[in-house]
């Protein structure tokens, strides 16, 4: 229940603002300015208890505390190391970004990067900070989370070893912004071991929020290098890599000096005239700032001698250390994968830059009622959650006929955490999306019959484990359901999906309505047969009264004659429930018409789980619950049906009849008290401490 108060009070803080850049989230709930000064004051540098300078912060395996790699590992600050540190020389560069021994050289070429926009870098690098002017040893750096900005404070204890920085550092032996940086990123991360391996996306839209595209260069489009030109100008961030085949080709150096499993940053696209004809070049950077391509176009390479003395004296001087020159052709044939970043509208600071719309929903794949799994899984892929978008506005360069105008999308679905989870031995799930044409307009959770009918318009890949999956497309005008799964069901996840238009599209949550027309029979003593009433005396004894007790016993007896229902039999909790629902003068017992009232309620709610049974087990599944409250008139939302299972579902994940008809009074109450209270029919009631204690006692 604090789980889910606590996610409540989250959603509400969004909607005042924070978690934007402006407003980041205070990470772990460090105030930098708070912290800072408590040290000035104090005269002392600051300590970060939550990610202290010990084996645990190194990592949990390969660095954990008993392993050879991190033997004669010291803590430094940058001051114990040089006699002038400083935070910043001469600006942020590429150059500043040489990679040590740890394995994330994809995040390095993600911070590569980063230094070619300062609007952009000055976001994740705040200003202002500094070993000289008021340095209490504090750093602060923000870093986009899923939707979230989010400001993470670091003391400046950096591991060495014989006296040098043992990670990431600048080719200035006395800068430290982009180890410090490394250590944040770190921090959010729950170690520097949890950064080993990855792609560049990860970083790029860390660092910004963006959206990630990759191409697969032997079967990239025709126009990819207008679309590198196009991105490099938009102030888009790429990344390139060669893929390996096996563990022993990590980090291997071809004949051409190129490496292979490492992330390249794409920092250029120039096009020379050679030899009467046009070139066209790309520009990549080795984060490791050494080893660098030795083919055509390389540094001194022959080629050079046949261009214009001008534009190669321009291209030299764009040209750093780690930096290198090479045709596209041959680009496409060495490397294997390519990695944009598009830019959000609130990244984006140039008035001329073409803005995407965007639209971002969170959810959860949760084991028993939102996790169903890919379209395998017809008995419960369509519990899955589900989004809705509405195209109405062609691009203004659109494709197709004037009849049957297109709209572009890029629909990025992430999964959270996951790198967070790693040293629990969680892996990345393999994910993937659908996306299916809605003919009317509805806001109803799909059902079965839906997808049985319907296939797909567009998907993503083929499921696959990674953090994020996205995909452009361009579909006629209408609405679109967006259903994003997991390949297996039963898996547990977060995750984020993403939206970008070209053009303003209306997007929502299908299934957040929240509504009930629970069965009510009416009934009063006229209704009652005289059979029935020698039954409920005979039940009540002399007073005609049912108790909680009385209720218990009754009900049990009938349950046990049943053989095509399984049930453990009612508690007396459950008992006084539905006495509460029904007991109209507070009496704590039921009168004729009541418990006649409550008889017909349970024989529909009989009626309801025998036909959803569909295997005729006796029980329901926890997936097949979803129709059962369609059927009962409760229309609830995928954070209440996940509620509902973990409260009522049996470790198997099945619900027996006791526990179904508990969850239906349960329910019905609910709905009840909150109607009661809500006098203005605004669907919003306020309550003092006392009331709403009395309101969940009930």
């Amino acid at each position: 229940m604090s789980r889910v108060a606590a996610r409540l009070c989250q959603e509400r803080a969004a909607a005042d603002g924070l978690g934007s850049n402006r407003n980041a989230i205070k990470y772990l709930k460090q105030d930098y300015e708070a912290l800072k000064q408590q040290c000035l004051q104090a005269g002392t540098l600051f300590k970060d208890e939550e990610f202290p300078a010990c084996p645990s912060t190194l990592g949990y395996r390969d660095l954990g505390p008993y392993s050879f790699k991190t033997q004669g590992i010291v803590w430094k600050r940058p001051t114990e190391l040089c006699a002038n540190p400083q935070f910043i020389v001469g600006g942020a560069t590429r150059t500043d970004v040489c990679q040590g021994e740890l394995g994330d050289c994809w995040l390095l070429a993600a911070i590569a990067s980063l230094t070619l926009n300062p609007d952009i870098l000055y976001r994740v690098v705040p200003k202002a900070q500094s070993f000289q002017r008021d340095y209490a040893g504090i750093f602060h750096f923000q870093f986009w989370q899923y939707g979230e900005w989010v400001d993470v404070v670091v003391d400046d204890r950096l591991p060495t070893r014989n006296g040098k920085l043992l990670f990431v550092h600048s080719e200035e032996g006395n800068e430290f912004w982009s180890a410090l940086l490394e250590k944040a990123y770190a921090k959010l991360n729950s170690s520097y071991e949890a950064l080993i391996g990855g792609s560049t996306i990860e970083g790029f839209e860390d660092f910004t929020g963006g959206i990630s595209e990759s191409y697969e260069l032997r079967r990239a489009p025709s126009n990819l290098y207008q679309i590198i030109q196009k991105a490099l100008r938009a102030g888009s961030l790429l990344g390139c890599s060669i893929d390996i085949t096996s563990a022993s080709e990590i980090e291997a150096i071809t004949s051409l000096k190129l490496v292979k499993g490492h992330a390249y940053s794409v920092t250029g696209a120039e096009e020379v005239y050679y030899r009467g004809r046009l070139e066209k070049l790309v520009r990549l950077r080795n984060p490791w700032g050494e080893v660098e391509w030795t083919g055509a176009w390389s540094d001194n390479a022959p080629e050079w001698n046949y261009i214009d003395p001008k534009q190669k004296q321009a291209l030299d001087k764009q040209v750093d250390d780690g930096e290198f020159w090479m045709a596209f052709s041959d680009f496409q044939r060495q490397f294997t994968r390519l990695e944009i970043c598009n830019l959000t509208p609130d990244t984006l600071t140039s008035n001329e830059v073409n803005r995407w719309d965007l639209t971002l929903f969170n959810g959860q794949w949760r084991r028993g009622s939102t996790a169903g799994g890919c379209q395998n899984y017809q008995a419960t892929y369509w519990t899955n959650p589900q989004f809705k978008i509405r195209l109405e506005e062609p691009d203004d360069d659109h494709e197709g006929s004037l009849n049957e105008p297109c709209c572009t999308i890029l629909v990025g679905l992430m999964q959270k955490y996951r790198r967070r989870q790693k040293k629990m031995g969680e892996a990345l799930l393999s994910i993937g999306y659908s996306l299916y044409e809605l003919e009317n307009h509805t806001d109803i959770h799909m059902n079965r019959a839906f997808f049985a009918r319907n296939q797909p318009v567009a998907r993503s890949d083929p499921y696959i484990n990674l953090r994020e999956v996205s995909s452009r497309m361009k579909l006629p005008r209408g609405e679109y359901l967006i259903v994003p799964s997991t390949f297996e069901p039963y898996k547990n996840g977060e995750f984020c999906l993403r939206v970008f238009s070209e053009k303003k599209a209306k997007t929502q949550i299908i299934g957040d309505v929240v509504s009930a027309k629970p069965y009510e029979p009416h009934v009063d003593n006229k209704d009652t047969d005289d059979e029935f009433k020698a039954l409920f005396q005979k039940l009540s004894g002399e007073d005609c009264e049912v108790t909680a007790i009385e209720l218990k016993t009754i009900l049990n007896q009938v349950l046990a004659k049943r053989k095509d229902i399984k049930s453990d039999g009612f508690n007396i909790n459950t008992c006084r429930e539905m006495i509460s629902l029904l007991d109209t003068n507070g009496t704590g017992t039921l009168g004729l018409v009541e418990f006649k009232t409550l008889w017909m309620k349970i024989q529909k709610y009989l009626e309801i789980y025998k036909r959803v049974d569909s295997d005729y087990s006796g029980t329901i599944d926890s997936h097949e619950m979803r129709n059962a409250l369609r059927e009962a008139g409760f229309m609830l939302n995928d954070q209440m049906q996940h509620s509902i299972v973990i409260r009522y579902a049996c470790s198997k994940l099945s619900i027996d009849f006791d526990g179904f008809v508990a969850c239906m009074i349960r329910l019905e109450t609910l709905f009840k008290v909150f109607h009661l209270l809500d006098k203005k029919k605004s669907g919003v009631i306020q309550l003092s401490l006392a009331e709403w204690l009395c309101c969940t006692l009930v």
